[in-house]
This record gives C-alpha cells, structure tokens and sequence, in this order.
C-alpha cells in the first residue's frame, strides 16, 4: 500500500499542492549549527544498516513548548488537529549520528540519559552541518523532518528519572520483557517504555542493545497486552453483546465485544483518497485465537498490536474475557500519518465512552453501519470470527 504520496515526499508528483509539505514548511526552523532547546526527550533509533544504524535526537531550537506535546497521548489530552501536529513536528530536528547497536559511545550516552527522563531535558546540540528541509511520514513512527548530522549533544540539566526506572535499569539484572511489565505495572507512559527499549536500556545486561524504533513500539505493545492475556483467559466470558466506538483524527474505531472466550480480530479499511490507499479503499486483516499468534500481523502490521492493548487494558479492568472483532476505517481527513500511537489513542478514547448494548451481532453490526463508510456486508464476509462465530453458538442466539 505505497501511494504516490508517500513514495512522493513534497516533490510535487502529482501536480498538487502537498499539505503535509506546506505545514512543515511554514513552521521550519532557522537552520543553525549550534542551539539549545528542551528535548522531549524525543529519540530515534533507525533499522537501515542494522547494526550500524542512525540514531539522534530530535529537539526545538527555538520554542521550548513544543517539547511538552510529544506523544500521541498528548495529542489526545489536547485534542490537537493533524495541521498542529504537524506544525509542532516541523519545528524539530533531527541530529543523528550513525551507531552500532551494542559499542558505547559519548553520543549514545547522551541520547540514554534523555531516554531516562520522563520530562523534557535542556540538551544543547552542536551540528557538523546545517539541518536540510527534508521529512519522513511513516504508519509506525511520528513524523521526523529537518535532518542533520549531529557532532556533539550535551545535557544542560539532569535527566527526571523515575525511581523504579532508575532501580530496574541500573540495579537489577532482567530480561526486556520483565522490565517492560514492571515499569508498565508502575505507570510508566508507553512512550517512555518503547524509548527505554529502543536504545538499549532494557534487558539482561550482557546482552542490552539499540532495537530500532519502528521494532521497539510494536514490541512494546506486544509485550503488555500478552502479559495482560495471562490474566483475561481465566477470567469470566462477557455476557452480553457489546459496542465501543471512538475517532481522532480522522480514525474512526469500532470494537465488537462478543460472549466467548478469548480471540481477537482486527480490520483496517484506509478509504480511497487517504494517504496510504489508492484510488480505491484497501482493506486488511488479521486475527488471533484462544491460543494467540506465532507469527507478525504482517496485514495489518503494527496497528494490529495498538489496538490490542487498548482491549486489554479493558477486558483486565472489568475482570471479563470476550470474542472481540475491531474495525477501523481511515478517511482522507487523515491526510498525514502520525504514527501508530494515533491508533493506540484512537482504540483508547473507544473504552472511554458509554457502550451500547445488543441483543443480536446483527443489530449491533446495523449499528456499527451507520457510521461507517465501508459496507458491513464486507466486514460479515471477511471476517474469520463472525464466521467461526456463527459456527459455534447458535444462530438463532445472536444473529
């Protein structure tokens, strides 16, 4: 699903003016060699030449507010627009600095210590050369824009870390997702965690490494909610058919929570005109059973696992287990992907207003269809759990 905008970039291949372009270009930042700014902390670790990879540091140079909005959690809080989104991310660079994923040096040092802090550090930059206007729009990861290399960055303040990130990172010895569980468990944001993962922070310490960025937030994810699943296959099934929608930012999530045991399906629909379909509407899915997956969720990718986590987050505050398909349609309103986290937003502000309640899976699919733009009779026919479903209860019970 590579459209002409992302292949595209700003170069103007279809004749049109580009929106993602004229945001960033109206909030560039004066290119300069040498600044200070506040670092969210905002990092990145990229996967090209693994092992040897680019890694650095996106930072303000001139307005230290920004560095206050840099997840999609926060975009949520404010209710920001994809146009101010993209207006805070057009002011940021990206001093990098190519790394091995396990050899130490000062500049890993630096970009570690920010990755401790849960509050934005004062880091000063020093650039080999001046930023260039160029950005990077991608399905997993924020947009990143006015690359650079970077030659040196120095913390002009110490780091906020955490007591518990401190003591499991410095002071105990365990495996990734051990850490992951626990600092989770203490209410660690999830950006923080992928962050801490990302550059190499987690895990046995003979064997800590950078993971890429892109690898690091779909493991996170992964990691919670299959630790939250150990819990909800023994919980009570659901008893009741039930409905969760939420949107944000041109997203639009439905979650369909069905009497049964735990298996969980997940549908993409990207309409026709947004940014990553063509001229027609892709739709994508994939599904697990009581027993999970033993492979990616190469169909839908990494918004398969941001959904997930909302879910579970749910089915362990209520104590349920459930049969749960999730359907969300992308519509052109979305003119510029944020990242994955957007979904993870999305699927949580679901959970976060009243349900609706139904006797029969049709009645709730009636309902479903009409928000949605995609025909429902798509969704009944594809999908693997309405299918199976209607197998295994009766059907004259819930349809």
């Amino acid at each position: 699903m590579d459209s002409l905008c992302i292949r595209c970039k700003g170069k103007g291949l279809c004749g049109h003016p580009c929106r993602i372009l004229a945001k960033f270009k109206q909030n560039a930042p004066k290119p300069r060699l040498h600044f200070s700014g506040k670092s969210a902390p905002e990092l990145f670790v990229g996967r090209i030449g693994y092992p040897n990879i680019n890694s650095g540091i996106l930072t303000p140079s001139e307005n230290d507010n920004i560095s206050n909005f840099p997840s999609a959690e926060e975009w949520s809080k404010q209710n920001f627009s994809v146009a101010n989104v993209l207006r805070l991310r057009g002011q940021l660079i990206y001093g990098k600095s190519q790394m091995n994923i396990k050899t130490p040096n000062r500049l890993k040092q630096v970009t570690q210590e920010l990755a401790l802090s849960s509050k934005p550090v004062s880091t000063e930059i020093f650039l080999k050369k001046k930023p260039t206007f160029q950005f990077t729009i991608d399905k997993v990861f924020q947009p990143m824009t006015n690359p650079a290399p970077l030659h040196r960055a120095i913390l002009e303040e110490n780091p906020h870390v955490p007591k518990k990130v401190d003591y499991l990172i410095n002071d105990t010895d365990i495996k990734s997702v051990d850490a992951i569980n626990e600092l989770y468990s203490a209410n660690t944001k999830i950006d923080h965690l992928q962050k801490l993962l990302s550059i190499g922070l987690l895990g046995k310490k003979s064997a800590r490494r950078m993971v890429p960025t892109r690898w690091s937030i779909t493991a996170t994810d992964d990691t919670i909610s299959k630790e939250h699943l150990k819990k909800i296959r023994y919980f009570q099934q659901i008893n009741q058919i039930t409905l969760y929608s939420g949107n944000f930012l041109g997203n639009y999530i439905e979650f369909l929570i069905l009497p049964g045991h735990f298996s969980f399906e997940a549908f993409e629909a990207w309409m026709s005109g947004s940014t990553y379909s063509s001229d027609r509407t892709e739709i994508s899915s994939d599904f697990e059973g009581f027993n999970g997956r033993k492979k990616y969720a190469f169909n839908v990718t990494g918004g398969y696992y941001a959904m997930r986590l909302p879910l579970t987050e749910h089915l362990v505050k209520i104590k349920r287990q459930a049969t749960v398909l999730v359907f969300r349609e992308i519509l052109p309103e979305y003119y510029a992907p944020l990242g994955v986290g957007i979904v993870r937003e999305t699927a949580r502000r679901a959970f976060q207003n009243s349900p609706k309640h139904f006797d029969t899976i049709q009645d709730a699919l009636q309902d479903i269809d009409t928000r949605t733009k995609t025909p429902i009779e798509i969704i009944k026919e594809k999908s693997w759990i309405l299918n199976i479903y209607g197998k295994q209860k009766s059907l004259n019970e819930f349809f």
